[in-house]
């Protein structure tokens, strides 16, 4: 009978040992429509915050195991989120299809400056140029961006209570920040999120809409302009900056409490 439990908690055991196990997922993507490989494709493990590229073929290999979750993004393609199972693993490499999107130009219009000879009223049809400003705080890093409306309120802020405003966005998200700087680390990551603006990788690396993703900016007291024009590898070191000096400013509170 001792015999039988041992076996019996050998294979036990090393089914649960095998869920846990990280190995090479490989898998190859096509194009729905036409059946031909997508080169190209970006694919991030959220789970192991690590990221791979297809090749020629469509092929890619990205180490992953059960119940991981893979992010495939292309450009004109609908990005799908495709979970790793057991099966997967067993009977190795797998064929995903991805959707083209329908691309529509949207509407421009173009107006034409009337001018009427005084220079009071024609400099007043100018656009306005939005000048971003930086600004030094002792204590709090590399300093903070700003813009003409709200960046003297945000410093002023920040230099009387620069604790709280990072507390309140920071301490609520915490776990998923954390992998902040994992992201740093992976230059497939990088290099993917430096040539995107959509914010749709970062927000799904980090599990959080793109409007929360641009107000921690925002209270991190950077500029709209900043916020507007910056990619998602921009948009990730400013929150890992700020992020960092949260947890630096949080160390001292605790302890002067």
């Amino acid at each position: 009978m001792k015999r039988y439990f041992v076996v019996y908690f050998f294979f036990f055991a090393t089914a649960i040992w095998g869920q846990d196990t990280t190995t090479n997922v490989t898998g190859h993507i096509i194009d729905a429509s036409t059946s031909k490989p997508l080169e190209s494709v970006n694919i991030v493990n959220l789970n192991q915050v690590i990221g791979t590229t297809t090749n020629a073929k469509g092929q890619f290999a990205i180490k992953a195991k059960v119940n991981d979750t893979l992010h495939l993004s292309y450009l004109g393609f609908k990005s799908i989120k495709v979970r790793v199972t057991n099966d997967w693993l067993k009977y190795g490499d797998s064929k995903i299809e991805l959707t083209e999107l329908a691309l529509a130009l949207e509407k421009v219009v173009v107006n034409q400056l009337k001018l009427t000879g005084y220079l009071e009223v024609d400099i007043k049809q100018l656009p306005t140029v939005n000048n971003n400003y930086r600004y030094q705080i002792s204590g709090l890093g590399g300093g903070y961006e700003a813009g003409k409306t709200s960046g003297l309120t945000k410093v002023i802020g920040s230099i009387f209570n620069p604790a709280d405003f990072l507390h309140r966005m920071f301490s609520k998200r915490h776990t998923e920040l954390r992998k902040l700087k994992r992201m740093k680390e992976d230059d497939e990551i990088r290099n993917l999120l430096a040539s995107k603006f959509d914010r749709e990788t970062l927000t799904a690396l980090l599990n959080l809409e793109r409007v929360d993703l641009d107000e921690i900016v925002s209270q991190c007291n950077y500029s709209k302009g900043f916020i507007n024009k910056a990619n998602d590898l921009q948009i990730l070191d400013a929150i890992n900056d700020c992020y960092e000096e949260y947890k630096v400013l949080s160390k001292s509170r605790k302890k002067r409490i």
